[in-house]
């Protein structure tokens, strides 16, 4: 399990919080033993990129994003490290280039409401048909000192909600788009996960209207 990784590690340092493992494994399992490219913005002491890389097993790309230079160093051969800013849109389109369009993007970054949300906003559209979009930490919503606050425009708690009546979009006015692409969005204290499917055609044959419950 990946959370008696997690206690047992005796290489890099890992900086997860306990109740994140359950989550993880309800949205990444799909992924293990599978060709896939994973993104984590956040290297820090590039000890998750490992125990990434034991998770998802030596079909996975794993890819570690971040602003800090020194990070590089932990690169190994099956991990790959880019240097630059999260909310770069060059930059990350330089690394879906170099190793293709991610399967699950694991947003660790900056956790600053305006990094997080110009990141998703130009990645969400370029994950894979299937793909998993997780955002940790988002505590931070709340706090000012990263351009949080209980109801503040901006942050990702409120684009998330404002996203679930796009999921709903076949019953309002709303652009279809958004539906069309996801699955579904889970909020966890601390975590909200978007997860993409690419609906067949025909799938969604009924919309449900007032008119039905009468």
């Amino acid at each position: 399990m990946l959370y008696h990784d997690f206690l047992t590690n005796e290489k890099r340092r890992i900086h997860k919080v306990p109740h994140y493992f359950p989550i993880y494994d309800r949205h990444f399992n799909k992924f293990k033993d599978q060709s896939i490219v994973f993104w984590e913005i956040g290297v820090a002491g590039g000890g998750s990129l490992q125990m990434w890389q034991r998770y998802f097993g030596p079909f996975a790309t794993i890819v570690g994003l971040d602003i800090n230079p020194d990070c590089k160093k932990y690169e190994e051969d099956e991990i790959k490290v880019c240097i630059g800013d999260q909310k770069d849109k060059g930059f990350l389109s330089s690394v879906i280039t170099e190793y293709g369009i991610p399967d699950v993007i694991l947003d660790d970054g900056s956790h600053i409401m305006s990094d997080i949300k110009q990141t998703f906003e130009f990645m969400y559209d370029k994950l894979s048909k299937n793909g998993v979009y997780f955002i940790e930490d988002i505590c931070t919503a709340y706090w000012d000192s990263y351009e949080g606050g209980l109801g503040r425009e901006g942050s990702i708690i409120e684009l998330g909600k404002d996203l679930v009546d796009s999921l709903n979009a076949r019953h309002s006015n709303l652009p279809l788009a958004f539906a069309e692409s996801t699955f579904s969005i889970c909020f966890y204290d601390s975590i909200v996960v978007f997860e993409k499917m690419a609906w067949p055609k025909g799938m969604y044959r009924t919309v449900i209207t007032p008119e039905k419950f009468r």
